[in-house]
């Protein structure tokens, strides 16, 4: 593996936590699909880890909800033929789960009032563009 997967800041997933299982792909690959476990499920026990900081975690639990077995997040890859690049990918792409579920929420918008000489300027250009289309229309003409 190429290092730590950082998920953000100086948190990574911890290498102790992952638990692989490999499996025959579907992918691509010909007969050397038939023969090689290329195919990665990588699984993250997110309910039992003390990799993340309490808040991360009880965000990520709360937007994970729905993808979650028992507080263990699944992540498969098998769209490389090689197992190690699966593994790559599956760590890459659990990595930005986590940090995306992780994230804090956005700030509240804060509401702004549109100033007076915008919208003049909006219903001048409206008004005259009104006038330009009632122009076209041939009823004043005999």
């Amino acid at each position: 593996m190429s290092g730590p997967h950082v998920i953000r800041g100086s948190v990574s997933l911890p290498e102790a936590e992952l638990m692989w299982r490999f499996s025959r792909s579907s992918g691509p690959g010909g007969q050397h699909v038939n023969t090689s476990d290329s195919q990665v499920e990588l699984r993250f026990d997110l309910a039992a880890t003390n990799a993340l900081p309490e808040v991360w975690k009880e965000r990520a639990l709360e937007r994970l909800a729905s993808r979650l077995v028992d507080g263990v997040v699944t992540v498969r890859a098998s769209e490389h033929r090689s197992q190690w690049r699966n593994r790559e990918a599956a760590a890459v792409r659990l990595a930005a789960l986590l940090a995306e579920a992780s994230a804090p929420p956005p700030k509240p918008r804060r509401a702004t009032k549109i100033p007076r000489g915008i919208n003049e300027r909006r219903l001048r250009e409206k008004k005259q563009r009104a006038d330009t289309k009632r122009g076209r229309s041939g009823r004043d003409w005999h």
